[in-house]
């Protein structure tokens, strides 16, 4: 039987890697696979808790993967951020993009500046940066429901 392992190693979960480098994709490119690779990262933290009843998951989910909940985590981040850091999070931040009717502009050009730099660490192979920033979310939100 021939060996499909896949080398982790090299940082991607899967045999496709990106056709540029990250420092040549477009912000809102970040935001397409961050978004993704943040939704993830959520699902795998709820899993974590004690609590998977179907309902309380998808609600615990909506409470951190909206634009009004990314927005205010990005805000709880900006002063840990290195000065790379924090210039996708501006790029991400002034992208053109089509906002929904039902999301505040500012908060939905928050959620997607966050998006972009999960995005470009992932894309940077930067993946214990992002799972510091990943404790840093999470570790907040606990502390939050603590109170």
């Amino acid at each position: 039987m021939k060996d499909t392992t896949i080398d982790l190693a090299e940082g991607w979960m899967f045999p496709y890697p990106p056709s540029k480098p990250s420092q040549q994709m477009n912000p809102i490119t970040l935001a397409y696979i961050g978004d993704a690779i943040y939704e993830v990262m959520v699902r795998q933290w709820i899993l974590s808790q004690p609590n998977h009843r179907p309902h309380h998951m998808h609600r615990e989910a909506i409470s951190y993967v909206s634009a009004k909940a990314q927005a205010k985590l990005l805000g709880k981040l900006m002063d840990r951020l290195s000065e790379e850091e924090a210039n996708v999070v501006r790029q991400g931040r002034n992208a053109k993009s089509q906002v929904p009717k039902n999301a505040d502009v500012n908060d939905y050009r928050q959620a997607t500046a966050l998006e972009a730099l999960v995005g470009y660490l992932y894309m940077e192979n930067k993946l214990d940066r992002l799972r510091e920033i990943a404790a840093v979310l999470f570790e907040e939100r606990v502390h939050e429901d603590e109170r």
